[in-house]
């Protein structure tokens, strides 16, 4: 099965031409791509570009009051595929709550879109007890059909834009956990890049989430490449 590789630009890069000059470099990449809410248009999206469209985040209603929201359905509507849902840094900088994020899976869910579930642990913190945490409070009351649907991404949040990446071997015990307690589609992440990045596809994960390194054309064409 051919590996998922997908690119989190976060709040990069800085400008509309910027991105649209990004977006000619990776059209032919059989990737997904999750820019920031504003380069989801598709008239930026190149014509003929084979990568999919993926958002950052989404609201857990479908309208409504929610100055600065997006829902689902505005997603939806904009051909997007995937949404990146409990990412580290909305947790930590945006204080979501796994009763939130839980609410969010469910409506993505909702509108036909992929969730990308984010989870992992801090320095110092045990790894298992804690994915196994938001496992379960992320996924309470949700079908188990709908579960199946749920991509996972186990990104330790120490290695997270820090360049501190995990050791391949210490993410395979990891991976071999959340397997034992899910049997999704695993991605890994947290400071990936084409030096690392095979040794994580032959520790077993079924794909990649990838940070800063998706800014870079030629750095993330060589992970994609392999």
């Amino acid at each position: 099965m051919k590996p998922l590789i997908i690119a989190n630009w976060k709040m990069n890069p800085s400008t509309l031409a910027e991105a649209k000059n990004l977006f000619n470099k990776f059209k032919n990449l059989d990737v997904v791509i999750c820019p920031s809410f504003c380069y989801l248009d598709s008239k930026i999206r190149p014509a003929g570009a084979r990568f999919i469209l993926g958002a950052q985040n989404c609201h857990w209603e479908e309208k409504g009051a929610y100055t600065g929201e997006i829902s689902p359905k505005m997603l939806e509507s904009l051909g997007v595929k995937y949404v990146i849902i409990g990412h580290s840094e909305r947790r930590i900088h945006f204080q979501e709550t796994d009763e939130i994020i839980n609410k969010k899976l469910k409506t993505a869910l909702e509108f036909g879109l992929i969730p990308i579930l984010c989870i992992g642990e801090k320095e110092g913190e045990d790894a298992k007890a804690i994915v196994e945490k938001q496992l379960n409070e992320d996924l309470k009351e949700i079908a188990e059909d709908d579960i199946k649907k749920i991509i996972i991404a186990y990104e330790p949040v120490w290695a997270i834009g820090t360049g501190n990446f995990c050791e391949a071997e210490k993410a395979k015990e990891t991976l071999e956990f959340i397997r034992g307690r899910i049997n999704n589609k695993i991605l890994y992440g947290g400071s990936v890049n084409s030096k690392t990045s095979a040794d994580y596809m032959k520790s077993g994960f079924d794909g990649l989430l990838v940070g800063g390194a998706s800014l870079d054309a030629e750095e993330f064409a060589k992970i994609v490449n392999g």
